[in-house]
């Protein structure tokens, strides 16, 4: 490893490495969501909507399209965690996203056709805890950022 790669890799900050993180983990849950045997009842997988019956590890209702929107926002964290900017609007933006997600699914009527993505109550619940741990690690992380600049 030359100096300017290791440089590279040890200057990260902390909110940095948790964007990297947090996308890696959506790129590999995206990844999971097309593996038979991880993801059950496979053979249901649909593109869209509620009548989805995959479960990733048995117990998250996804699509195709939820699988697909896991991979890009698993990119889009990894993207941007180059910067300690990027990363803490990923997180801080990415947690208000998933708090929308979480209220989305508690006030949408399950087996409607408003439920495309799709969502059963283990994904709405999981949305929860990502919103606010998103968020968390962005205020938390992302102060001591810029409190060096």
């Amino acid at each position: 490893m030359t100096t300017s790669q290791h440089s590279r890799t040890t200057s990260r900050t902390a909110v940095q490495k948790a964007a990297l993180a947090v996308g890696a983990v959506f790129l590999l849950v995206g990844l999971l969501g097309f593996v038979p045997g991880i993801t059950a009842q496979y053979d249901q997988l649909a593109f869209a909507g509620h009548h989805s019956g995959a479960l990733l590890l048995g117990l998250f209702q996804v699509s195709v399209l939820h699988n697909v929107v896991h991979l890009l926002f698993g990119v889009a964290g990894i993207m941007l965690a180059r910067s300690a900017s990027g990363a803490r609007s990923y997180l801080l933006v990415g947690g208000i996203i998933y708090l929308v997600l979480w209220i989305y699914g508690l006030v949408i009527d399950q087996e409607s056709a408003g439920n495309f993505v799709p969502l059963n109550a283990a994904d709405n619940w999981l949305h929860l805890l990502l919103g606010v741990g998103m968020i968390a690690l962005a205020l938390v992380l992302g102060k001591k950022t810029t409190a060096r600049v």
